[in-house]
């Protein structure tokens, strides 16, 4: 990415309490994602961060006291990377992420990871060593011109042979199918291609509420004309009935192919499949919180 402002500043600490339903603590290395998703929910932090360049094209870089007694951690679960991606191609030099999982190394701390990029691969081994430590690739689409479109991470394919590797390895892993276009994005085909490395598949709907809501309407009429009535209806006059038409197609080929299929209710309880579980997370107001809080843990952490 060109004109990329890049700075370091100092934080009071890296580890958080969340109020996200799947862990209990939240870390971000970086301020600011240079993967720069044009869907991207976190880009509500340039509220917090007073940037005035777009987002994806500032990071910051965070420098942090040593985690005191990491062994508070123990049996906890800690999600790297909440609002940024932990592995983004500045992490090779700047090695936050790497830095952190060594302070917590030994701690007992369960983690989990979610990312785009296949660097993590360099950290196979450190990561193996934490108990029931979890992993997460975004995988939206196989199409990579669409991909092209939405991100600057890595290829689709990168990210599929990278969830591959740490499934073979005995490392617990996630397809997070998020988020799905209406009309463009076939999550069927999604799971068929990344059920043989994968625990767990989490499906989510693309969400319109944010800033970027124009852009990506706008990219829609520019792209595919012929769907724009489909985005109107969907998010300028809230039909949720696409999302229900697919939640019972989804259901009806998970049940074809042998695999179990949940809702975001009671997901959170499950423990992760070998074939994997196909979650549903079509219904945002349910696992949705505070955005306030997010910034606010994101910015000190």
């Amino acid at each position: 990415m060109t004109d990329l402002a890049i700075k370091c500043i100092d934080a009071k600490g890296i580890i958080t309490k969340t109020d996200l339903p799947v862990c209990d603590y939240a870390t971000n290395p970086y301020v600011g994602c240079t993967h720069a998703c044009r869907y991207c929910y976190a880009s509500f932090m340039k509220r917090f961060t007073n940037h005035p360049e777009p987002w994806g094209a500032f990071l910051d870089v965070k420098e942090w006291p040593p985690i005191r007694d990491p062994s508070r951690y123990a049996g906890k679960e800690i999600f790297i990377g909440s609002v940024t991606d932990p592995y983004l191609l500045q992490e090779a030099e700047f090695g936050r992420t790497r830095s952190l999982l060594e302070q917590l190394r030994g701690s007992g701390a369960r983690i989990s990871i979610a990312t785009k990029s296949d660097l993590i691969l360099r950290d196979l081994d450190l990561i193996s060593g934490f108990p029931e430590a979890r992993v997460s690739w975004s995988i939206n689409t196989l199409d990579e011109s669409f991909r092209e479109d939405m991100d600057s991470a890595v290829s689709v394919v990168r990210r599929l042979e990278a969830m591959r590797r740490f499934h073979d390895a005995g490392i617990r892993t996630t397809c997070f199918n998020s988020p799905i276009f209406p009309g463009i994005i076939d999550p069927f085909r999604i799971i068929d291609e990344a059920k043989d490395a994968c625990n767990l598949v989490w499906l989510e709907n693309l969400n319109l509420r944010s800033s970027f809501k124009s852009d990506i309407m706008g990219y829609i009429t520019d792209r595919y004309p012929d769907l724009v009535p489909l985005y109107d209806r969907i998010y300028n006059h809230k039909d949720p009935s696409c999302w229900s038409d697919l939640d019972v197609r989804m259901r009806a080929f998970c049940s074809e192919e042998g695999l179990e299929y949940v809702t975001n209710d009671d997901s959170m309880s499950r423990p992760f499949g070998d074939p994997p579980i196909v979650v549903n997370y079509f219904f945002h107001e349910k696992i949705r919180k505070s955005s306030k809080r997010e910034g606010r843990d994101a910015r000190v952490a």
